[in-house]
């Protein structure tokens, strides 16, 4: 059985270089999401979703490699963030961050899987975060760029974007901060962690 990739199969969207953003179109994808707010590293309900989200993504992984004889990679963590200051993205003012927390998946997956997945994880923790959903994300144009270190070494890469790259291409925001986390920070060295800074734009008019 052949074991799909969404890495490989959207090189584009997981490879950007390092140095310079790049432009790239975002397909309508299909994700499991859940809500929240507040910095990550101590808001008690963050680990609950990213614990509920990887539960859930498993689950259908193994209800499709079964019922479907098909079987994939689990995708990466992503995270989308926002504020009503952008710029507390770059002063890292995580306790005023609003996040949307969210899992991949591939288009052979249905609303019936996710379901049964979200009942089977049910029966073994009764903590449901009340936004967990199955449900398409339309992205579109953004500009993104690949950040090596730790997560509070963005800032300035985020400075940059906000205040440079983008008046520079003659674009402004279109949707929130996207995250994608290439690397376990559980494993890795903060200094070589991998993180995909993502964001969506559209033309100034």
């Amino acid at each position: 059985m052949d074991k799909l990739d969404l890495k490989k199969q959207l090189r584009d969207l997981f490879n950007p270089p390092k140095h310079d953003f790049v432009e790239i179109i975002v397909p309508t994808l299909s994700f499991v999401k859940i809500d929240g707010a507040g910095d990550p590293n101590t808001a008690p309900a963050y680990r609950t979703a990213v614990e509920w989200l990887y539960g859930v993504s498993y689950t259908m992984k193994f209800a499709a490699k079964d019922g479907l004889a098909r079987d994939y990679v689990v995708p990466p963590l992503e995270a989308l963030w926002w504020s009503d200051d952008p710029a507390s993205f770059v002063r890292r003012e995580k306790d005023r961050w609003q996040w949307t927390v969210m899992i991949m998946a591939p288009d052979f997956v249905t609303p019936a899987m996710f379901e049964d997945a979200v009942a089977k994880t049910l029966a073994k923790r009764d903590d449901r975060p009340a936004s967990l959903r199955f449900e398409p994300y339309a992205e579109g144009r953004s500009l993104q760029i690949l950040h090596i270190g730790s997560y509070d070494d963005e800032g300035p890469v985020l400075k940059r974007l906000h205040e440079a790259v983008m008046p520079g291409r003659g674009v402004t925001f279109d949707g929130p901060h996207h995250e994608v986390y290439l690397s376990d920070p559980r494993k890795t060295d903060a200094a070589k962690l991998k993180t995909i800074l993502r964001q969506p734009v559209r033309a100034v008019t």
